[in-house]
């Protein structure tokens, strides 16, 4: 066994032995048609004055905002908006937020879009109350026990931040992604409310639900098996595998939003257990050095990874392909090639160049070997994956 091998078996008991003597965490979700004005009411009960609206100018322009706030109307919360989230947010974005709160007077966040505006409100939270640069507290439990109230309505299914303690943060001039992860960062309560994601476009609603499909995945052949994770997990891959197609072509289609919401939210739930993976990780890079959309990246690098895990994985692989319908690890990974097919999911990274390897093998291996994965890449498998995406 090499030092790096030790080092990471190390590091991940080490990981393990500190996640389960640690309190646990609470989850709360107001789920269905109209859930928005449920958690509406819910934030008054918890005694907020002011919310700080953290979102996107497209879902203001859209009235998706406006629609997901009408149920404050009948409450005595009152609210800014911050419009200035950007895909793949940065620390200005994030200082940018914190200033309008303070300006404002606010006294609670809520998040109101994917992945990027909840994970921005939970990185300004960080920033209101901690005296230091954000940056200083990218890793675990660095940023102390308190932030601002925190609630979040997901217009997309599948990043999984609503149920996650963890925001990914890019840095502004290289575009280096950071992760700033506690359990005080996750929200509240949330809604899953489907009225507010039939306008979804294809794509994303493709890139958002191939981003949940990996954190199913990911957390169902984890080394750990913590909690209910591989449940909740196996169970998202079956709603996924159901809804998603449906979702894609008829984005109107109430149920199939609803399930996709669900199933999000549980994959979201099973990676705060036990973390996500080596499809992550080198998904990470890609997605940093040319700009590719998150979900997007793990979706194209999914089935290469899930090949380099056979020996280790073929069995739990085995066991979600005879969830969804196939028989056997190969069926299922050759299944998650057609859906990315199916949903107009790229299959090469076009600005992708040989030259780049080592750096993307370099930083894809610094991150893979924190998370509980059941197999160690190699530089020379992070080549493969590569190789197979130009």
């Amino acid at each position: 066994m090499d030092l790096r091998t030790l080092k990471h078996k190390a590091f991940i008991n080490f990981a393990r032995f500190m996640v389960n003597f640690s309190p646990g965490v609470s989850y709360l979700a107001f789920a269905g048609e109209g859930s928005a004005r449920s958690l509406c009411r819910h934030v008054e009960h918890r005694g907020v004055k002011k919310l700080l609206i953290v979102t996107d100018a497209v879902l203001v322009k859209l009235g998706i905002v406006e629609q997901a706030l009408a149920g404050l109307a009948d409450t005595g919360v009152q609210y800014a908006i911050y419009d200035g989230v950007t895909p793949d947010p940065t620390y200005a974005v994030v200082e940018a937020g914190m200033n309008k709160y303070v300006q404002e007077n606010c006294d609670g966040l809520l998040a109101i879009g994917g992945g990027s505006s909840i994970d921005a409100a939970k990185i300004i939270g960080v920033a209101i109350t901690h005296p230091n640069d954000p940056a200083e507290y990218v890793g675990f439990g660095k940023a102390g026990e308190e932030i601002p109230p925190l609630f979040a309505i997901p217009t997309t299914s599948g990043t999984g931040s609503e149920a996650t303690m963890g925001a990914v943060i890019s840095d502004n001039e290289t575009h280096e992604k950071g992760i700033i992860s506690g359990k005080h960062l996750l929200p509240l309560a949330v809604c899953l409310d489907p009225t507010l994601m039939t306008g979804m476009p294809k794509a994303i609603t493709a890139a958002t639900g191939m981003d949940a499909l990996t954190h199913a995945v990911e957390a169902y052949i984890s080394a750990w098996t913590r909690g209910d994770a591989r449940e909740k997990g196996g169970t998202a891959a079956q709603l996924i595998y159901k809804y998603l197609p449906l979702a894609f072509e008829d984005g109107s289609d109430i149920h199939a939003r609803d399930a996709m919401a669900q199933a999000a939210y549980m994959a979201g739930q099973a990676i705060n257990q036990v973390n996500v993976g080596n499809i992550h990780a080198i998904a990470h890079q890609l997605g940093a050095r040319y700009g590719i959309p998150h979900g997007v990246a793990n979706a194209m690098v999914m089935p290469h990874v899930l090949r380099l895990s056979l020996p280790e994985a073929a069995g739990r692989l085995s066991e979600l392909g005879a969830m969804v319908g196939y028989n056997g690890a190969e069926e299922f990974i050759t299944s998650v090639q057609a859906m990315n097919r199916k949903l107009g999911i790229p299959e090469q990274v076009h600005k992708l160049e040989t030259a780049h390897f080592d750096q993307i093998a370099e930083g894809a291996l610094a991150e893979a070997d924190g998370y509980p994965v059941p197999y160690m890449m190699s530089v020379e498998d992070v080549h493969t994956v590569l190789n197979k995406l130009i």
